[in-house]
């Protein structure tokens, strides 16, 4: 029989442990956890208030990595069994799991000050402080981000980093029925409001209970630091804005982006551009995304270089990279900021019928912008504000209705999703199915075995790669290993992603896109160096 107290205990010793409160909080913590779960009395063995030593023992040898995942999984198989959780289920014990982790949280005050006393000693302090919490408090569940797949693939333009996304699990059939009858909300308008943080969660909207945010006052505006639940990269943070208003792209955008990377300077940050199809899944809330990682598109090298006759401290290039950008540094901020905008609103009312490139487009007499551009800040190796302009532009048409610039139908087996910051940057987020998908072409590369010989599921999961498994084939042969074959599979995977990029470009490596180009830089004043 599960014995809750002592997980109670161990609970409380892991959080302990890992500095999430200290002594004179555990009689408070486990008296909160105790009423949750029913208990009248605690375990034995408690001295002044603390766990016994061998709740500290269990607790360490359970968790051997920085999350109380072990000791919360046999506290909900409690819960499940004693009634207390109505069903057993995902979402329902996602749910009572940032509960039981809020009883262990500092408050948000408490928390703000010693991020900022860290900050003292140094930003970088700060900012692992901060990310250790979130990870410790299992609002970053470490463990479902382990189950994501990475590698690297070369391309011409540089290494990608490729990830198959495995950390966000599915519905259950259960929870789709229930969610038929779940009562509306408003509140919190979005996962991005500021009134997430300690909110309890329904079955539609994760409990945040352990979420916690710091306030950043930035360009004269409210705004909040957090950390995405699903990491993607080291230190991978959302900047929010304290009021819900959609996202936008203007001469505030680069002020703010600036002011940020002024307080964290070890931090690069961006942002999704703010039309459909071209920015990202949430344009209701205006937010950006940055953290402590140093993507391939800001490795890449400056193919083309020019000048600007009024801007001439500020260097101008051209990004060798799969999808048009150029790449602005400077010493001084106000500079690199005024020409930002510059290319902004030269961008936006930009049209080149050659090279498929309209500004807008009117239907009913209502005009329809079409060109944005993505954001990407940070402080270069010089120390200069270096700022990254990747050009958008989301027109459609008969042969594209997704997009011209947009993934095309023949490599939807990889992505079809929209291309968002963290794409344009060089990290491919592709779809969880591909990672039985891409085992069972392994299988097929070696021969261990033919089509006919998987099931019918299996079968009709492989439709869609036929035309990249036989040309794979046709190229390959037979492999001789399956680690041969995985490589193999990896390295195409990369390959398919970069062309990904190339078709979300607004212009493409060709002589005929380095021209059309290089008509833009012409008309916003650019002269070539």
């Amino acid at each position: 029989m599960t014995d809750i107290k002592m997980l109670v205990e161990e609970l409380v010793a892991y959080a302990l442990d890992r500095n999430l409160i200290e002594a004179p909080d555990a009689v408070y913590s486990r008296n909160l956890l105790m009423d949750l779960l029913k208990l009248e009395e605690p375990a034995e063995g408690i001295e002044q208030g603390q766990p016994p030593v061998e709740a500290f023992e269990a607790a360490r040898a359970k968790c051997t990595g920085l999350t109380p995942q072990p000791i919360l999984d046999e506290i909900l198989d409690y819960a499940v069994e004693a009634g207390i959780l109505e069903d057993d289920t995902v979402t329902l014990r996602d749910l009572m799991d940032a509960r039981i982790m809020g009883f262990f949280m500092a408050r948000p005050s408490d928390l703000v000050h010693t991020f900022w006393k860290n900050y003292e000693e140094s930003p970088e302090k700060a900012s692992e402080y901060f990310y250790d919490q979130s990870r410790a408090s299992h609002y970053i569940m470490t463990e479902r981000v382990a189950k994501n797949l990475y590698w690297t693939a070369p391309t011409p333009y540089g290494d990608l980093e490729i990830t198959v996304n495995l950390s966000k699990p599915e519905k259950d059939p259960r929870e789709i029925a229930k969610l038929k009858y779940l009562k509306s909300s408003s509140y919190p308008k979005c996962m991005l409001c500021i009134e997430n943080v300690g909110y309890q969660g329904r079955l539609n909207h994760p409990a945040r209970q352990n979420l916690r945010q710091i306030p950043m006052y930035l360009n004269n505006e409210n705004w909040y630091l957090q950390y995405s639940p699903y990491v993607y990269y080291n230190e991978h943070c959302i900047l929010l804005k304290g009021e819900h208003v959609p996202m936008k792209i203007n001469v505030d955008t680069f002020r703010r982006l600036f002011a940020f990377i002024e307080v964290l300077p070890h931090y690069f940050i961006g942002s999704n551009a703010g039309l459909p199809v071209v920015g990202g899944s949430i344009l209701s809330h205006e937010h950006y995304q940055g953290g402590h990682h140093v993507f391939p598109m800001e490795k890449a090298s400056i193919r083309a270089s020019y000048t600007h006759p009024e801007h001439p401290e500020v260097s101008i290039g051209l990004i060798n990279w799969q999808m048009a950008g150029i790449r602005l540094a400077g010493k001084e901020k106000d500079r690199v900021i005024a020409l930002a905008e510059h290319f902004l609103n030269a961008w936006e009312a930009y049209t080149d019928e050659d090279a498929c490139i309209l500004a807008e487009t009117i239907e009913n007499g209502v005009p329809t912008p079409h060109n944005a551009i993505t954001p990407i800040a940070r402080f270069n190796a010089k120390g200069e504000y270096e700022i990254d302009l990747v050009l958008r532009n989301n027109l459609t048409s008969e042969e594209f209705p997704d997009g011209i610039y947009h993934p095309h139908p023949h490599l939807h087996h990889i992505k079809k999703e929209n291309i968002g910051l963290i794409e344009v940057m060089g990290l491919a987020v592709l779809p969880g199915r591909l990672e039985k998908e891409l085992k069972l072409i392994a299988s097929l590369l070696t021969g261990e075995k033919t089509l006919d010989q998987f099931d019918a599921a299996e079968q009709e999961s492989l439709e869609k790669h036929m035309d990249w498994i036989h040309a794979m084939q046709a190229q390959y042969g037979i492999v001789a290993s399956r680690e041969e074959a995985e490589e193999i599979v990896r390295q195409e995977v990369g390959r398919k992603f970069s062309e990904v990029l190339e078709c979300a470009g607004v212009y493409k490596n060709t002589p005929e896109g380095y021209a059309a180009i290089d008509r833009f830089m012409t008309s916003a004043g650019c002269v070539r160096s």
